[in-house]
């Protein structure tokens, strides 16, 4: 039986192999069906504007815009699109840029098939996925950098079930997931999401994850597996 609703996919990528290959790939998935694949940034936009896809996979050179202005553009010409960058850059003067212009994830080109197709179904729920050298370079740049981070003790200003809440965002569980493993409603866990990224001053779930990193909320929490 196919899924009621197809998640909905703009491919943008200025090498026709990749691109095929990947639009070959993902549309095995009765989940999925891409709308539109674009080689120029420009094409992306507009085809973005007028298709509203749920899910952008895009690299992040391209011959006409880097990948950073495509990111800020996607975002205006289809605010509810979710971005994954997929590349094969993961050096600071890439991460950090595409991240603060609005991509949800950032997935390295030698993933493994089913990591991309995971990480496309939780865009399309809104959660982020980041690979794990990017993760680890950007709680590098957050335990190391002139922040105000050591101002907000998240274990003083969070109360259990959200630090509970957020060591579950942190391994990349969606909102029905954390919810199932915590006996709660989805609704509730939405509350503690929103809480939690005003308490913390963050601005989206992939902030809060990374900052659960960097402070230490995975490692302290019963259970976790780590001293």
């Amino acid at each position: 039986m196919e899924p009621a609703e197809k998640i909905r996919l703009l491919l943008v990528d200025d090498h026709a192999v990749v691109l095929q290959g990947v639009r070959t790939f993902l549309e095995t998935f009765q989940d999925m069906q891409v709308v539109g694949a674009a080689e120029r940034g420009r094409d992306a936009i507009q085809l973005a504007a007028e298709l509203k896809p749920d899910v952008a996979l895009v690299d992040l050179l391209l011959p006409d815009l880097d990948g950073v202005e495509l990111t800020r553009q996607l975002r205006i010409a289809s605010p509810a699109t979710h971005i994954i960058i997929f590349t094969s850059f993961h050096e600071d003067q890439h991460i950090f840029p595409a991240i603060r212009a609005g991509a949800l994830s950032y997935l390295l080109k030698d993933a493994r098939p089913g990591e991309i197709a995971a990480a496309i179904r939780k865009a399309a729920r809104g959660e982020a996925v980041l690979d794990s050298r990017v993760a680890a370079r950007i709680v590098q740049d957050m335990q190391g950098g002139d922040r105000q981070d050591d101002e907000t003790n998240p274990f003083s200003v969070l109360s259990d079930r959200e630090l509970e809440v957020l060591r579950l965002v942190a391994t990349g569980a969606s909102n029905q997931e954390i919810a199932e493993r915590l006996v709660i409603g989805e609704s509730t866990v939405k509350s503690h999401v929103g809480s939690i990224l005003s308490k913390l001053h963050l601005a989206d779930r992939t902030q809060a994850a990374v900052y659960a990193w960097a402070k230490g909320v995975v490692r302290n929490m019963p259970g976790s597996g780590e001293e």
